[in-house]
């Protein structure tokens, strides 16, 4: 049957837009495009522990069967959620199947008609479409730009529940939001916030909010498990009673099938890892001051996003220039990856560098010199 003539005429502009996706297999080049930050996915210590956990549990099922208000609730679920309350210092904690559904199932379902939902422009597009499904108004402010919120709060009335969302972390630039100033801002107007902390985990401990000892002036953390922890899922952290509301009204928790009993097991592996050791950690931060540091020596550090997080952006502007640079780093035997419009904004275009604890100074070297080369000929 016919692909429908709307649709064919989209896929068309992207061509014409040299801005087509395809899926892409990954090569055998030197890793710095993945999230997998600080190596875990690859670690055959969680591999195995996971696998001995999974042994011992005597209901072993390769499936959940069912969702968790069926027949998927199992004890290894429970236990995992209070382990997580507990080391994330909060009352409660929800397991969902990925961040993507942890937004969608939190942002469709809590804020309601009437309430009012700021979000950072460059918030994540999971999140956005949470915030569409909802009966919600929704006002963007500029990217960190507190000044440019506080000022759209100031015009906002006959509203019952005000929400602010942010990152602690933003995908696309690396950059993070003052947590200080916007907690009092919150406070001030009394509105309720939340933060994705997807790029966070593992990078900044446990968190950025958690590090900095600011986690309960959070109405829910989103945690993200796929990144700095280097396996599935993600788990909503929050107060019971907001536990039990999306229990009940979340539905891209209710109508799915549970997390399997090995992602569970392979979650508990990775946070055990993740908490015995600051190894990982602490080669990762040195990788990112000497990535940031020889961006300087080679004068291109103009080019960046300012960051001093794992994720390091070059901006290179236009899509036929950044697809043609990005080429030439995977021939020259690195794994990168052209971030295009719409995923940023025209003339934002770039190359998104992801900094690991494997990576070594040999590589980054060799990696940014040859960027320098495809930036200035």
């Amino acid at each position: 049957m016919k692909l429908p003539s709307k649709l064919i005429s989209k896929l068309k502009s992207r061509e014409n837009s040299n801005s087509l996706r395809q899926l892409e297999s990954s090569t055998d080049g030197i890793d710095f495009f993945s999230n997998d930050y600080l190596g875990l996915a690859k670690s055959t210590l969680i591999f195995d522990e996971a696998h001995s956990l999974t042994s011992r549990i005597n209901d072993l099922k390769n499936g959940a069967t069912g969702s968790r208000l069926i027949s998927g609730n199992h004890n290894v679920h429970v236990e995992l959620e209070s382990y997580l309350a507990t080391i994330h210092q909060t009352e409660s904690a929800l397991l969902y199947n990925s961040g993507y559904d942890a937004n969608i199932g939190f942002f469709s379902a809590v804020p309601q008609r009437n309430d009012v939902v700021f979000y950072d422009k460059q918030i994540h597009a999971s999140i956005r479409d949470g915030i569409c499904l909802s009966n919600a108004k929704s006002i963007s402010f500029k990217h960190n730009d507190l000044i440019d919120l506080e000022k759209k709060l100031n015009r906002t009335t006959q509203v019952e529940e005000i929400y602010i969302v942010t990152e602690s972390v933003f995908s696309m630039d690396g950059d993070t939001p003052n947590l200080v100033e916007l907690i009092k801002l919150a406070n001030q107007y009394n509105c309720k916030l939340i933060v994705d902390e997807a790029h966070a985990l593992g990078v900044f401990g446990l968190g950025i909010t958690q590090e900095a000892n600011l986690e309960n002036a959070f109405f829910a953390r989103i945690v993200t498990f796929g990144k700095g922890l280097g396996c599935h899922g993600a788990v909503i952290l929050c107060k019971n009673d907001l536990k039990s509301y999306l229990i009940n009204f979340s539905r891209s928790f209710i109508y799915t099938t549970a997390l399997p009993i090995h992602a569970i097991a392979t979650i508990k592996s990775a946070y055990t890892t993740l908490l015995s050791s600051t190894t990982e950690n602490d080669l990762l931060k040195e990788n990112i001051i000497f990535f940031k540091s020889y961006c300087k020596t080679l004068h291109i550090n103009h080019y960046f996003t300012n960051s001093d997080s794992a994720i390091q952006s070059c901006i290179v502007n236009e899509t036929n220039k950044v697809k043609q640079v990005a080429t030439k780093i995977i021939n020259a035997g690195f794994n990168v990856k052209a971030i295009l419009h719409p995923t940023v904004p025209i003339n934002e275009e770039r190359i998104r560098f992801c900094i690991h604890s494997f990576n070594t100074k040999v590589e980054i070297k060799q990696l940014l010199v040859t960027l320098r080369h495809c930036l200035i000929e």
